[in-house]
C-alpha cells in the first residue's frame, strides 16, 4: 500500500510555514516613481496577507522574501509610418507604448529549503495608447503588471503544486 500526504488549501498555498518575513523591495531603476520600492513591498504583504494563512512579521519568518525592482521601463510598440512631405513631415512613432516592469526576488524557505531561490526575474508589461498622457494612466498600468507578478512570485513560492 502506498500513502501520501499532501497539504491543499482552497488558497491553493501549500506549506506548513505559518509566518513570512516581506523586507523592503529597492527600487534600483532610473523611471520608476521614488517610493516604488515601497509601494513593491506593501503589494507583497498585502498579497500573502490576503491570499493565504500566513502572518507577516518583522523578522524570524518562516518563509523571508525581498528584492529589487530593476526595470521600469518605457518603450514605443506599434509604429506608425511618417506622414506628409517637406516640412510637413510627420516623422515614425508608436501608436502605443509599453511600461514593462521586473522585480528580481530571493525567496527562503525555512521549511523546505530546496524551495528557496535567489535572484530570481518576474516580468509583466503594459500598453497604453500615446493619445494618452502617461501619468494619467500611469497608476493603473502599475497595478495591473504588479497583480500579475504577484501572483506569480505567490505561484513560485507558496504555491508550488
Amino acid at each position: 500500500m502506498l500513502s501520501s500526504c499532501l497539504k491543499y488549501s482552497l488558497s491553493g498555498a501549500s506549506t506548513n510555514a505559518k509566518s513570512i518575513q516581506v523586507d523592503a523591495f529597492f527600487n534600483n531603476t532610473e523611471l520608476g516613481p521614488a517610493n516604488f520600492g515601497q509601494t513593491v513591498t506593501n503589494k507583497v504583504k498585502d498579497y500573502f496577507q490576503q491570499n493565504s494563512s500566513l502572518r507577516v512579521v518583522p523578522s524570524n519568518g518562516e518563509l523571508q522574501i525581498d528584492g529589487t525592482v530593476v526595470t521600469y521601463a518605457t518603450a514605443p510598440i506599434a509604429p506608425q509610418a511618417s506622414t506628409g512631405t517637406g516640412v510637413n513631415t510627420t516623422p515614425n512613432y508608436g501608436a502605443q507604448t509599453r511600461l514593462t516592469i521586473t522585480l528580481k526576488v530571493n525567496y527562503v524557505d525555512g521549511a523546505e529549503p530546496k524551495n528557496s531561490f535567489k535572484d530570481r526575474s518576474f516580468t509583466f508589461y503594459a500598453d497604453f495608447d500615446n493619445s494618452l498622457d502617461f501619468i494619467s494612466v500611469q497608476e493603473s498600468l502599475e497595478k495591473k503588471i504588479l497583480d500579475q507578478i504577484m501572483l506569480d512570485i505567490f505561484n513560485a513560492t507558496i504555491a508550488t503544486w
